[in-house]
């Protein structure tokens, strides 16, 4: 008597799957596990999305696989080229929401920038996708996706021809807020089945979810951002209000843990500089105060770049090469991140998407900004 198999009764993204989860579904439809590797490589090495061309898997798996799943990843708006070579993606999701993915391309590198929620929950005060609000998190066939998609327009080819040799989860969102899907697309940016990066490849950025960053650093092995931008409290509460939940003490620790699981990495705090906020010698000296008790770190001074109806302003670029000085003479390696794709509102800090605000906070915006109480740039 033959068994019977439970099918799915509605077509599943494949692009949701780990190697594991991808293995398991296999299983679910009466197939070998090495099936579930043969169409990774498909998907992830060959960039294919259709059944039909996956010439090494038999006629029946194929025409099994067409009736239960697809391959689907995020539909382009649009995109957009720099003058610089950036690249930016409109992708949309469901309900007329969309999110941004950016590529930055340099002499020996391909950056790619990948967005984690739709909008963002944690109203930091100098992001631009912090004044569209919150929405969902993004699955985990919307986050690999937005790889996918970028790979497949550069001509991207794992293990042969890296066009996108660095992701940092630095998009739209706060990654650990949406921890279980990040990580699984993180896990599909580095198996060997899928984009094949390196550890220290893939960096995922938080604004300081203390209990997430244990966690994280007990998951998966990826290189961590801290979005820092402060030194003090009272500073940094007032641009990254989650700091009054987890302050700095407690941030730092976390790090400190991080690097005890981890002795061979470092960790990047971002700083960006803001005119007349946190550019000044004081802030400064407090920061390298700050870095001393590190183990293993890095600073990655931001120049602030502007959207509409910021209140903030770049630092001069005098101001910003002497910060950076001033770290550099207390030893503390610091490097300037030189603004890319800001033409096109592709630049650090600068994402928006589209945004069916569940917060108030879009409407809360533009409110202030009809009042007058904040300005357009």
């Amino acid at each position: 008597m033959n068994q019977v198999v439970d099918q799915p009764t509605e077509k599943v993204n494949l692009l949701d799957f780990d190697r594991q989860g991808l293995r398991d579904f296999f299983a679910q439809l009466g197939e070998k596990p090495y099936r579930a590797e043969q169409v990774m490589k498909w998907i992830y090495h060959h960039l294919e999305d259709n059944f039909e061309n996956m010439t090494d898997v038999g006629k029946t798996l194929r025409a099994k696989l067409e009736a239960s799943c697809y391959i689907g990843p995020p539909k382009t708006v649009f995109d957009k080229a720099a003058a610089d070579g950036t690249h930016k993606w409109l992708l949309g999701m469901d309900g007329g929401n969309a999110i941004e993915a950016v590529y930055i391309p340099e002499p020996t590198r391909g950056t790619l920038c990948v967005s984690s929620q739709v909008g963002c929950g944690l109203n930091c005060q100098f992001c631009s996708t912090a004044t569209q609000g919150f929405n969902r998190n993004l699955s985990t066939a919307e986050i690999i996706g937005q790889m996918w998609v970028a790979a497949k327009y550069l001509g991207n080819i794992t293990h042969q021809n890296r066009r996108i040799t660095n992701v940092v989860m630095m998009g739209m969102g706060e990654p650990l807020l949406n921890f279980d899907n990040v990580v699984k697309a993180m896990s599909l940016m580095r198996d060997d089945l899928g984009f094949g990066l390196a550890s220290k490849r893939v960096t995922l950025s938080t604004a300081g979810l203390v209990p997430m960053i244990d966690k994280l650093s007990e998951t998966i092995d990826v290189s961590l951002a801290v979005s820092l931008h402060a030194a003090n409290d009272e500073l940094r509460t007032e641009l990254v209000p989650l700091n009054k939940r987890y302050p700095i003490a407690e941030l730092m620790a976390a790090c400190n843990r991080w690097l005890a699981r981890k002795p061979r990495t470092s960790i990047t705090f971002e700083y960006t500089l803001m005119k007349g906020v946190n550019d000044q010698p004081e802030h400064a000296r407090q920061l390298i105060k700050l870095m001393r008790r590190m183990a293993n770190c890095k600073v990655n001074l931001i120049p602030f770049n502007p959207f509409p109806g910021t209140r903030f302003e770049r630092s001069d670029a005098t101001v910003i090469r002497d910060f950076q000085t001033q770290l550099l003479n207390a030893g503390v390696l610091t490097m300037l991140r030189r603004t890319r794709g800001d033409d096109i509102d592709a630049a650090c800090g600068q994402l928006k998407g589209q945004v069916l605000d569940r917060t108030r906070r879009q409407a809360e915006f533009r409110k202030r900004l009809d009042e007058g109480v904040i300005h357009a740039v």
